[in-house]
């Protein structure tokens, strides 16, 4: 049995206290609840308890959960993306956090012209260089910044990264850092960074947005085929 709103609440007081150690609000720190695999009901309690925003990884799978709960909450996009999937996504999602590429950058910007509304963004860097990562290399962010500047339909609010995963949550501090300094070198406000298992020292590394799944929902079912940096 999940005790949604008991893990909700350890969340946010876990938010609160590294946000303080980092002399920030904790009303700076959008908390995303991961829900790929969590089905409507629990996802229903932690909305009730007062999650402020959902995030999937899948596109179909947020298709079928949306249908049935409606939108209490913005629902972002926070796994890869698909060339052929801009269409359903620029419908389905509040923001998406995986632009990496500038062929999808203009396939988001035309599903989002057809549509007759701006689609927000952010860009995922791939600092670590995994094969098995989406995202940009640093030193083609600019290039994309640039490219996606030039579409009247895609507004870029910040950046996104993943880490390499590690046991030790310290092991991710160099890397928020390192995106925290592309954000400000580029002037891009936002940063989706952190997850279950690190998302305090992203916070202290000026995380706007943590990804947090597991620690709300508690542990998702096996299945094949995880997906990079899932947590």
């Amino acid at each position: 049995m999940h005790d949604i709103p008991g893990n909700l609440e350890r969340v946010r007081q876990r938010i609160a206290r590294a946000a303080e150690r980092a002399g920030r609000r904790a009303e700076s720190v959008l908390l995303i609840g991961v829900s790929k695999t969590v089905e409507v009901a629990r996802i229903r309690d932690a909305v009730a308890a007062g999650l402020p925003a959902l995030g999937e990884n899948r596109v179909q799978e947020a298709r079928a959960k949306i249908a049935e709960l409606g939108r209490p909450v913005p629902w972002h996009l926070v796994g890869q993306l698909q060339t052929n999937k801009a269409k359903d996504a620029v419908e389905l999602f509040d923001l998406i956090h995986s632009l990496d590429r500038l062929e999808l950058a203009r396939e988001l910007d035309r599903r989002a012209r057809q549509r007759g509304r701006p689609v927000e963004v952010l860009v995922q860097v791939n600092l670590a260089g995994e094969a098995q990562k989406g995202g940009v290399a640093p030193e083609a962010l600019g290039a994309l910044l640039d490219a996606a500047a030039g579409l009247d339909h895609v507004r870029v609010r910040g950046l996104m990264a993943i880490p390499p995963e590690s046991p030790d949550p310290e092991d991710a501090r160099p890397w928020f850092r390192t995106l925290g300094k592309l954000g400000k070198r580029h002037a891009l406000p936002e940063l989706s960074i952190g997850m279950s298992g690190d998302f305090e020292v992203a916070i202290e590394e000026g995380a706007t947005m943590i990804r947090v799944g597991t620690a709300i929902f508690g542990a998702r079912p096996p299945r094949p085929g995880k997906e990079p940096g899932e947590r």
